[in-house]
């Protein structure tokens, strides 16, 4: 007995110490994204919240590019230390598997640490089209089947399958112009070169503040603070939810106790008045919870827009 009780204790000791000495180096925020955009700017708010707290820096590195797979691979095959974390949008773990094989498998090979926030989507838009309200644009564009013109940033992107499922639960046809970003498609939006967009807030209220743009609803689940009166698609249009969001990530079989003191310090920064507050006017909305509950919201986001994709047939590009 006394031997197994040994052989015991020196199994557990290697994770007992990995957590009690972590972190001994910089610990690698990786965004699979360029600079500048939300998940970059949730990054370096957590590096900064780091700094001065743990004795050793949190570096940013964005590594966009594959449609942001290439960041995740890297961090799926890093070692499982905790040293190397993953801060990427939904569409890595919950559209992409089904749109190609990517290098690693989004359900197996991470450790969900928390999601982190999630990112007003708008349907809006431009002053020529006659519609000012939900249902005046279904309305409008049942008149007009194949007319309408909806911009997306590419096949499979957050602004396509937006308006996919706003296709397919209200009985509209529109045109699908996919564009290689969301910059230049609302350059094309604004004079009405294509006439509808569902696409993030944070680049539309600008426009919407000058009255360049009409803004119809919001596509999450519950109306957003920050809009007002502004009601939710779903509200209209029944089963209508499209919520992109922002997730914590670190390699597969990172040690328990690691993973439960990451957790807990991004907490503290997500947490912070100040952080919420400057993000909320930008139409991000932070929010956490603990890591089981983020695996199995992982783990059924991913079913949901599966099945989506395949009622539509949509395919990568």
């Amino acid at each position: 007995m006394n031997r197994l009780l040994l052989l015991a204790c020196v199994a557990f000791l290697p994770c007992f110490a990995a957590a009690q000495g972590f972190p001994e180096r910089p610990v690698r925020i990786i965004v699979p994204l360029t600079p500048g955009g939300s998940p970059d700017t949730i990054a370096r708010a957590l590096a900064q919240g780091l700094q001065g707290v743990w004795p050793h820096p949190a570096v940013v590195e964005n590594r966009p590019g594959g449609s942001q797979n290439i960041g995740a691979d890297l961090v799926a095959k890093s070692p499982p230390d905790g040293y190397t974390w993953l801060l990427a949008p939904d569409n890595v773990f919950s559209v992409n598997p089904h749109l190609g094989k990517p290098p690693f498998d989004p359900l197996a090979d991470f450790t969900p640490v928390t999601p982190v926030a999630r990112i007003a989507f708008l349907l809006v838009v431009p002053p020529g089209v006659p519609a000012n309200s939900v249902q005046e644009l279904i309305a409008y564009a049942k008149a007009r089947p194949g007319e309408l013109n909806h911009g997306s940033s590419g096949n499979g992107s957050p602004q396509h399958l937006g308006a996919v499922l706003f296709q397919s639960l209200t009985g509209t046809k529109l045109n699908h112009v996919p564009y290689k970003g969301a910059a230049p498609a609302v350059a094309d939006l604004l004079p009405g070169r294509i006439q509808v967009w569902i696409g993030a807030a944070n680049s539309l209220l600008p426009h919407i503040k000058e009255g360049r743009l009409k803004l119809l609803g919001s596509t999450a689940p519950q109306r957003f603070a920050l809009l007002g009166d502004t009601p939710a698609i779903g509200e209209v249009v029944k089963g209508y939810a499209l919520d992109p969001w922002l997730g914590l990530f670190m390699p597969a079989k990172v040690p328990q106790d690691i993973v439960t003191r990451v957790h807990g310090e991004v907490l503290r920064i997500l947490n912070g008045a100040e952080l919420k507050a400057r993000l909320a006017a930008q139409g991000i909305e932070l929010l956490t919870s603990s890591p089981a509950q983020f695996a199995r919201f992982v783990r059924e986001d991913n079913a949901k827009w599966g099945r989506i994709i395949k009622e539509a047939g949509i395919k990568g590009d």
